[in-house]
């Protein structure tokens, strides 16, 4: 770890009202600027990077709100991966976690096995897999070629990932449906983990690695862009130095000009996504993507800087303060009184429809993309079939 990017933190406190735990707890080794205080001390050896120091660093949600909120630009993204990559090789966790983590390597990342499991799901060993099992439904996905319509804009390939394609595979399919209607011919040649939960979870070179292979299976299908319709995964493939750039959809296509819509008459409270909002910096295009179809109402919950809680695996691995989150995240999405809920993210639209359903009040989770799909395709009637 460069002890360079540890010095940047000038212990402000800027950082403080953004980070979830730190609003949870109150705690200051659950802040950003504690947890870089005690990167420093075990880089200089005053303090031994124990199983003690390592919980702090595993409490971290990663959502990146520091970043956002920081004066000195200090890089708390590249501290905590790299933290978290030393305690992945240095400390050795309690039994009851390592068979926790091992079991979400075993199933996230690989669609064919997640595929499998989800019916079972109900049945998993740990608490937090089953209660965030959703409703069962037969995956699908989008068609491996889907020419443009109109003139041209482009060849991109679509990143159909690995936890979207088995429980949100409608995302998919909505999203290559609305890029061929602005003009781009579609690829979706690579239906697998790009990477982003191992890096996020320490397994850094694994999750680069990943990223690489990635790129090039998009490079040998021609895409001249990766697309991806996944925050965490966007925010993962575009540090990731790869050879093609990276796009989240609503990048592409919040100033494209594309066929008429029809009017949702919706309420729509809309979440930032952290890898979204506070990684890659979007935050106009997904609600202009939004304000383009007619009659569709966008309300904004509160605390939209307060991740979720769903964080990759950190739902599974720190149920706890994920629940909590997640519950608090429902209650400011309820109280804006809507008929969808709507976030640009797999984990989040899991982890915020799991905490409605405990609060008896469910809701319709749609990524944006899909309500501009159902726009394009007629209105209400396209949405309900969602075919």
């Amino acid at each position: 770890m460069d002890p360079l990017l540890l010095r940047d933190c000038v212990h402000c406190g800027f950082c403080l009202p953004t980070c979830p735990t730190y609003e949870l707890w109150h705690e200051e080794m659950d802040s950003p600027r504690g947890r870089i205080w005690l990167m420093h001390a075990t880089v200089e050896g005053t303090l031994e990077l124990n199983a003690t120091v390592a919980r702090h660093f595993d409490q971290c949600l990663g959502c990146m709100a520091c970043l956002t909120s920081c004066p000195s630009g200090v890089q708390y993204d590249r501290l905590i991966e790299l933290a978290r990559e030393r305690v992945e090789q240095e400390v050795r966790r309690p039994v009851s976690q390592r068979l926790l983590r091992a079991l979400a390597f075993a199933v996230l990342p690989r669609p064919r096995v997640m595929r499998a499991a989800l019916p079972f799901s109900r049945l998993a060993p740990f608490r937090a897999f089953r209660d965030l099992a959703p409703p069962w439904r037969e995956p699908v996905a989008p068609p491996r070629e889907t020419p443009a319509s109109g003139a041209k804009a482009g060849r991109v390939g679509l990143l159909t990932g690995c936890v979207q394609s088995v429980l949100f595979g409608e995302v998919n399919r909505a999203t290559a449906r609305v890029l061929a209607a602005h003009g781009y011919e579609v690829a979706a040649p690579y239906a697998g983990c790009c990477g982003a939960l191992a890096l996020h979870a320490g397994r850094r070179e694994q999750g680069l690695a990943m990223a690489h292979r990635v790129a090039a299976q998009f490079g040998a299908a021609g895409a001249e862009t990766i697309v991806t319709n996944a925050a965490g995964c966007g925010s993962h493939l575009k540090d990731a130095g790869l050879d093609l750039p990276v796009a989240d959809v609503s990048e592409l296509l919040a100033s494209a000009n594309g066929a008429p819509r029809a009017p949702l008459p919706l309420r729509v409270a809309f979440q930032d996504s952290c890898h979204l909002k506070h990684a890659q910096r979007i935050t106009a295009e997904p609600r202009a993507l939004l304000r383009s179809i007619p009659e569709l109402e966008l309300v904004e919950p509160a605390e939209q800087e307060l991740c979720c809680g769903s964080a990759g695996i950190y739902n599974l691995v720190q149920p706890g303060p994920a629940r909590e989150l997640g519950d608090r995240k429902a209650q400011k999405v309820l109280a804006t009184e809507p008929d969808v809920y709507a976030s640009a993210n797999p984990g989040c639209l899991l982890q915020v429809s799991a905490a409605l359903r405990r609060a008896g009040r469910p809701l319709p989770a749609l990524h944006p993309v899909e309500l501009l799909d159902a726009s394009l395709r007629g209105g209400l009637q396209a949405l309900h079939r969602r075919a």
